[in-house]
């Protein structure tokens, strides 16, 4: 399970703690705050369940839960250590569609070699073969998958288990109900199903306690518009569902606060549903490495801020620094910020996309995952930074897939 490492406000802990009824004085510190939030049990629930409540969280916990798999990966040691395979991580998952899709985080299973959607070679450690094996309720055994495809910016991950080999074990695949994260409030009951601890096909319950809050994801870059809920998640919870009273799949669970690294205190984080969706789809339709590039490198966010103080003025919008020869980018002429004798010539800054304002790379790079595939798409660009040269540029970007072949 991964953790989260952004703080939590003065603010957000004491309406934590209001939330818990935990008492606290006024003045109290941070750290105070913090240590009598990780004492304390998260809700449940607002109220006592009536009968029918409970009932309807049984209902939804059966109906569910054959849904719900247990992912693990193993390597197989070498001849001369016996030759077995050996457990190296667990997580949990769930069945996406009847053609054997399973969807689970990409921490999860980065430690594969060679995954599909990833540059670079394989991590030193992985010299030996490794497998992903999916147990399903109603399976005696665990059935191998291929990893279809990843995108660690949104910690998710593509699986594919037979059908016809699920099924020759009694246990058709059962996919979950899929909702819209429209339909979500703060204040909403959710459940949990996952596997925390190996302990599998676990619930557990709670709220919506916030929406909008952006975690770091597993590629470096912040996982927009997360849910925040009190329902306890925990190591081995990692890609499993986050339902709705309903039964509904509404986002996939990440990662918890943990302050200076302890436990779950009841805040965890699950990715959105919508997001959930535009990701697997697209890797199932196209294959990984699909999303949509224009074949740039950004300066980053922090390195920019810095730069419009040392210059005395504010740059709001994606700065480019590299542009791939032959790429989209290339083709509109963007220009790239160059180095040269005595300073630095600055480069095309893009400040909005199709008429949406560009204030931070994030703005750009969500603006392309959710524009459609081989579309073109309307760049307001600020030519070498200059508030007087801003210029629309049509562009139609490509699959990241295509530029990385191209280096």
């Amino acid at each position: 399970m991964a953790f989260a490492g952004d703080d939590l406000s003065v603010g957000e802990l004491r309406g934590l703690l209001k939330n818990r009824n935990i008492p606290f004085e006024d003045a109290v510190e941070k750290d105070e705050l913090l240590a009598l939030l990780e004492g304390s049990t998260p809700s449940i629930s607002l109220e006592p369940l009536t009968p029918s409540a409970e009932t309807q969280r049984v209902n939804v916990f059966e109906h569910a839960s054959p849904s719900v798999a247990f992912i693990q990966t193993r390597v197989d040691a070498p001849t001369w250590l016996g030759g077995q395979s050996v457990p190296m991580g667990a997580g949990s998952g769930f069945v996406w569609d009847d053609q054997g899709h399973v969807i689970t985080n990409y921490h999860v299973v980065a430690g594969l070699a060679g995954l599909p959607g990833m540059r670079g070679p394989p991590r030193g450690d992985d010299k030996q073969p490794r497998k992903v094996m999916v147990s399903l309720q109603g399976c005696a055994d665990p059935v191998e998958a291929i990893v279809v495809g990843v995108e660690a910016d949104k910690d998710l991950a593509v699986l594919k288990v037979d059908p016809a080999a699920v099924l020759a074990q009694g246990s058709p695949l059962k996919p979950l109900a899929v909702a819209t994260s429209s339909d979500v409030r703060v204040g909403h009951s959710v459940l949990a199903i996952g596997n925390p601890f190996g302990l599998d096909y676990t619930l557990t319950a709670g709220i919506v306690s916030a929406l909008g809050r952006d975690v770091d994801g597993a590629g470096g870059r912040p996982i927009r518009d997360c849910i925040q809920t009190d329902a306890a998640i925990n190591p081995g919870n990692s890609g499993g569902p986050l339902l709705d009273s309903q039964g509904r799949l509404i986002g996939v669970n990440t990662m918890i606060y943990a302050p200076g690294g302890g436990g779950n205190v009841g805040i965890g984080f699950a990715i959105p549903v919508d997001t959930v969706k535009r990701v697997v789809d697209q890797i199932i339709a196209f294959g990984p490495n699909t999303r949509p590039s224009l074949g740039v490198s950004l300066l980053d966010d922090g390195t920019r801020a810095q730069l419009g103080r040392s210059l005395r003025r504010r740059f709001e919008g994606a700065i480019i620094t590299e542009v791939v020869p032959g790429s989209p980018a290339d083709e509109a002429k963007l220009s790239p910020t160059e180095r040269r004798w005595g300073g630095v010539m600055l480069g095309d800054m893009v400040v909005a996309v199709d008429g949406k304002p560009v204030r931070h790379n994030e703005d750009l790079m969500c603006a392309l995952e959710e524009h459609a595939p081989n579309q073109p798409l309307s760049l307001t660009v600020m030519r070498s930074c200059d508030p007087d040269r801003l210029e629309e540029v049509h562009i139609t970007p490509v699959a990241r897939r295509t530029l990385l072949d191209s280096r």
